[in-house]
């Protein structure tokens, strides 16, 4: 048996996790200063990270020590000597082991302040609060404190609180911030003035920028709920499902590629599914229902593997099965002859288990793969009791690749006309091959009289018999005369018989163009009364499959209503598993659902959410905040019927989010900002950024839904709109300019995993690997870079400063005015102006030098466009208010 320092970590894949929790339990330490630190409160995070995986919850038991309970560390390990030592730090080997580094032997070391807090425990007579069991088998034990852990707690209903300072409490939420501002000595800044609001609210709930006619009408506005019809306006925009949908495709792992591989093959029909969460997000569908249907809507459907044709013709039927495309959008290279099928098939359903868990959990579940989770209290049977409600639609056993996980939309009209078609075509395909025959056969004629009389007939019938009839002798006959054969092919001189031949093949191939166009959905569904069984894997290896484990909730969150775990009754065949889950997690009773959807809507409207591990709600993440005020928004999401904006219309219309950004107290007092008494200055994100210089310059398309623009690598290197352009070498030549269709919104853009658009990457448009819970907001030195040399800005600036010429003719100082007031919403000084102008006229000036000189070096060809100094001067005027912090940033 191995001793305490003899015992190894056997899994690697959460080693790196290891340094930075127990960096997060590091100030449990400053707990010790003012009371002796609790073994569950405070030394118990600390073991379980490092040690408890090997000492505790493995058997055998290494060393001898078990570190789960307070009373088991009061035990001799193998050795003899005491683990520890009550009152007298210094005679504990646990302390010893830690302190040398002998423990844990992998990953990092405790930090120093972990170390102190141990040690404080023990001086103070290691104490523990409450009773602990009398046995405990090996394995995970869940503490009182775990489950105690505020996330895992049911949702409050908490009263709204008073306020000292009522006039400025629009919403309950206003009250709840207001509550400790004041106890802090703030309140909330000023409200920002009517430019910046629009330009604000624009952004945020459409994700482009207010046109010159709605911010004049807006700030000219006198009815007292100006502010409250602009909502109104902004949330029944197409614009505004167009950019909170965007928000969920970023936690659902949404791209149009496969990946996993590196082919990296294309999904051509994942676009539906991405229009489906466009649409629901503009109906405001209740987002039980909108989980439900992406989690079950086969099951909801009463549709199974295989019998989806009448389902798909029922459009109710239909969406519920595009919703289902929810269960694919993580990487899947299956079906591009992955170098370990079985690993691979494995890797998908895990990152889907990882996209369904952090998007509606808020857990790190997928840490539980291969040993139980060394923060939160979820253990690695809970793992596969979750991957066992998933299981039957997955079925690694009988696994279906990407290409058949999909169901046609054909019509029985459609079929119908399809198969005519074929029968008509194939009639031609015939009378090619009975052409080519009869070719064929006067050549033959030909030349079969120059061969030996006697090996004429035999040669005839040797012709007339299947190969693989074929007698060694006749073989061998054919083979001593092959110019006589005539069969494969026609000769040369008979190339206008050839012609003929493909001429009427042709014909058949031009036909069948016109078969109408077979489409397909993307689907996640199951096998009729399949229900495949579910083993836990030891240390998450196909290979090493252990006991059977049935379907269920996490320990930690399973309630009555799911324990024991029954599957839904549901009609088609299916197991009922997901439906009875998706209800589960749209129940009232659900700790985390509510909680972790509101506190991701927060986020985007305020910047940082409520829990500012966005991810994470488990013990290694944040707490909120305001606790409280969580609770409130999520008791009323769910009281509300689960619409999205209701929400919406509650957050914006608050006072914290029309305060302004600048509040001298705040940034004094609280520079994080955590109290929200004033606004959080945010750069636009990568899609905006895009979406808002089409608008700008008046080329953004309004053409929504459908197949993605495709993109291509150009000679440069860069991923751009536009098809690729390959040479007769399969070589990439250059990339084909998309039109119109390549101003549509960044959303209808391809996102390849492998090749994500260079404009869009530049300014951390997320990886999907398998999805992404909160985007960084980098500013890094590529980004000025591309604002100062890319052609999509250049050409940008270009339409810019010719709409600006289109719409004030002959008048620079009205074009600059529309130019600030397009790209900031505000109206500027006349002295910016006049800068402006200044600038604009010694650029002119330059450019004309500049093209004179080259005129006279090289004359232009006849009839060449004449460069136009003053348009090129304002275009670079216009490239540099687009690179600025005033377009790049909302306040």
């Amino acid at each position: 048996m191995k001793s305490l320092g003899e015992m190894r970590i056997q899994c690697g894949g959460c080693l790196p996790h290891l340094g930075m929790v127990i960096a997060w339990l590091s100030p449990l330490a400053a707990t010790s200063a003012h009371a002796a630190p609790d073994f569950d409160r405070d030394i118990r995070p600390i073991l379980k990270a490092a040690c408890t995986h090997c000492h505790g919850e493995e058997d055998p038991i290494a060393g001898g020590v078990d570190l789960r309970l307070r009373r088991f560390l009061l035990t001799n390990a193998d050795s003899g000597e005491p683990v520890i030592v009550p009152g007298d730090p210094d005679a504990s080997l646990l302390v010893r082991v830690v302190e040398s580094g002998e423990m844990p032997q992998e990953g990092k070391p405790l930090e120093p302040a972990a170390i102190a807090t141990l040690r404080a425990w023990i001086a103070a007579g290691a104490p523990v609060e409450g009773e602990e069991p009398e046995t405990l088998a090996p394995g995970p034990f869940i503490s009182h404190v775990e489950r105690s852990h505020w996330a895992f707690l049911p949702i409050a209903d908490p009263p709204v609180p008073d306020t000292l300072d009522p006039e400025r409490v629009r919403t309950p939420i206003d009250a709840f911030l207001a509550s400790p501002q004041q106890t802090a000595g703030l309140r909330f800044a000023d409200d920002a003035d009517r430019e910046t609001l629009i330009r604000r609210l624009s952004f945020d709930l459409t994700g482009l920028p207010p046109t010159p006619e709605e911010i004049e009408a807006f700030v000219h506005e006198p009815a007292a709920d100006a502010y409250e019809q602009l909502v109104e306006r902004l949330l029944a925009s197409p614009a505004y499902g167009q950019r909170w949908g965007r928000h969920w495709l970023d936690v659902a792992g949404y791209a149009d590629s496969n990946g996993q591989v590196e082919a990296d093959s294309l999904r051509p029909h994942a676009w539906r599914y991405r229009d489906y969460v466009v649409d629901s997000f503009n109906a405001d569908k209740p987002w039980d229902q909108f989980l439900t249907e992406q989690l079950a809507g086969d099951e909801l459907a009463g549709v199974v593997h295989g019998e989806t044709n009448e389902a798909v013709l029922d459009p109710a039927r239909r969406e519920l099965l595009i919703a289902t495309g929810f269960l694919r959008t993580a990487p899947d290279g299956t079906g591009d002859n992955p170098p370990d099928a079985v690993l691979a098939r494995n890797d998908v359903v895990a990152e889907q288990l990882k996209i369904v868990s952090s998007s509606l959990l808020g857990l790190t579940v997928g840490c539980a793969q291969c040993h139980d989770h060394r923060f939160d209290p979820i253990t690695h049977a809970d793992y596969y009791r979750l991957r066992a409600v998933f299981e039957p639609v997955f079925d690694t056993e009988e696994w279906r690749p990407p290409n058949q996980r999909l169901c046609s939309l054909a019509t029985p009209e459609d079929r119908e006309k399809s198969a005519e078609i074929e029968k008509q075509a194939a009639v031609i395909d015939a009378d090619a091959t009975a052409m080519q025959k009869q070719f064929l056969d006067e050549i033959f004629e030909k030349e079969i009289v120059k061969l030996p009389e006697e090996d004429r007939e035999p040669y005839r019938e040797a012709r007339a018999t299947p190969k693989a009839e074929q007698t060694p002798e006749q073989q061998a006959l054919i083979k001593k005369y092959p110019s006589a054969l005539a069969l494969y092919s026609l000769d040369l001189y008979d190339a206008e018989a050839q012609k003929k031949v493909a001429a009427r093949r042709a014909e058949a191939a031009e036909l069948r163009k016109t078969k109408p166009p077979e489409e397909f959905l993307r689907v996640a569904v199951e096998k009729r009364d399949r229900v495949p069984e579910t083993h836990l894997l030891h240390r998450g290896d196909p290979a090493q499959p252990k006991q059977a484990v049935a379907p269920g909730e996490l320990t930690v969150l399973a309630g009555p209503a799911v324990t024991p775990f029954e599957p839904a009754v549901v009609e088609g065949g299916s197991s009922g598993r997901r439906l009875a889950y998706a209800r589960w997690l749209t129940s009232s009773e659900h700790p985390l659902v509510a909680r972790v959807l509101v506190n991701r809507i927060w986020m985007h409207h305020f910047g940082e959410g409520l829990v500012s591990s966005e991810g994470d709600f488990g013990l290694a993440g944040e707490p909120p905040s305001h606790p409280a005020l969580l609770d409130w928004l999520a008791t009323r999401f769910m009281e509300n019927g689960w619409r999205l904006k209701d929400l919406h219309r509650l957050m914006v219309t608050s006072t914290a989010y029309r305060q302004q950004a600048r509040n001298r107290d705040s940034e004094a007092i609280d520079p994080d900002n955590r109290l929200l008494a004033r606004w959080h200055v945010r750069r636009l994100d990568a899609e905006s950024i895009r979406d808002a210089m089409l608008a700008v310059s008046s080329r953004l398309s309004s053409d929504s839904g459908g197949p993605a623009v495709a993109v291509g690598r150009d000679d440069l290197g860069r991923i751009v709109v536009g098809q690729e352009q390959y040479d007769g070498n399969g070589d990439i030549v250059g990339v084909a300019n998309a039109g119109e269709s390549g101003a549509r919104r960044s959303l209808y853009v391809l996102n390849r995993r492998s090749t994500p658009l260079t404009a869009l990457a530049t300014f951390d448009a997320p990886a999907m690997l398998p999805n992404c819970e909160q985007r960084i907001s980098s500013t890094v030195a590529p980004q000025s870079l591309f604002m100062l040399n890319d052609t999509f800005v250049l050409e940008t600036s270009q339409a810019l400063a010719a709409r600006l010429r289109t719409e004030r003719p002959g008048e620079l100082r009205a074009q600059l005015q529309l130019a600030w007031r397009l790209l900031t919403a505000h109206e500027v000084s006349e002295q910016v102006i006049a800068e402006g102008m200044i600038h604009i006229a010694e650029q002119t000036e330059s450019l004309r030098q500049f093209h004179a000189a080259r005129a006279q070096a090289t004359p232009p060809a006849e009839g060449a466009p004449l460069p136009d100094p003053q348009a090129e001067a304002l275009a670079s005027y216009c490239q540099v208010l687009l690179s600025s912090s005033r377009f790049l940033y909302v306040d």
